[in-house]
């Protein structure tokens, strides 16, 4: 029997002809059948080189940002360090302010008579340890010539503060 959409016209003769008809028709219905196949194969190739192009192109794009990423990463790291470093030295220098503060407001409470962790009473005597008690003489400090140990500078080292 021949398909709907074939053209050939089946008559009913004799047996070897209908044998021939069926025979024809199976040889269009098999070329049909392999073409349809190739496209189909050709389509399925054209959707997997398609997708096989699209994860190309992704692969490309994740390098591309992985790139900037590793390099944004490295400037912010040595920004970081440099804020580091920097931070550091603004607390050995915070560490040496207050140190120098504290002296400065020892010799303060010393001058205006306040009793201090160097003195054990509060008689005029003079709070510097390493001197020997003397008493405090106000007209001996109001003399600009003996104002020399007063315009020193006190120096500190973050180094006397490291265990």
């Amino acid at each position: 029997m021949a398909s709907p959409g074939s053209s050939s016209i089946i008559m009913p003769t004799n047996s070897s002809g209908s044998e021939e008809l069926q025979v024809v028709a199976m040889d269009q219905r098999k070329r049909k059948r392999q073409l349809s196949n190739r496209e189909s194969a050709r389509r399925s190739r054209m959707k997997k080189k398609k997708n096989l192009d699209d994860l190309i192109e992704n692969v490309n794009r994740l390098i591309k940002d992985n790139t900037q990423m590793q390099t944004t990463l490295k400037a912010t790291s040595q920004q970081y360090l440099a804020v580091d470093a920097e931070n550091s030295v603004l607390i050995t220098q915070m560490m040496e302010l207050n140190t120098r503060l504290q002296s400065l407001n020892e010799i303060l409470d010393c001058m205006n008579g306040k009793s201090g962790n160097n003195s054990n009473n509060n008689n005029g005597y003079a709070c510097d340890p390493y001197q020997q008690q003397q008493p405090f003489d106000n007209s001996s400090f109001m003399n600009p010539w003996n104002l020399v140990s007063v315009n020193q500078n006190i120096m500190t080292s973050a180094d006397m503060f490291l265990c």
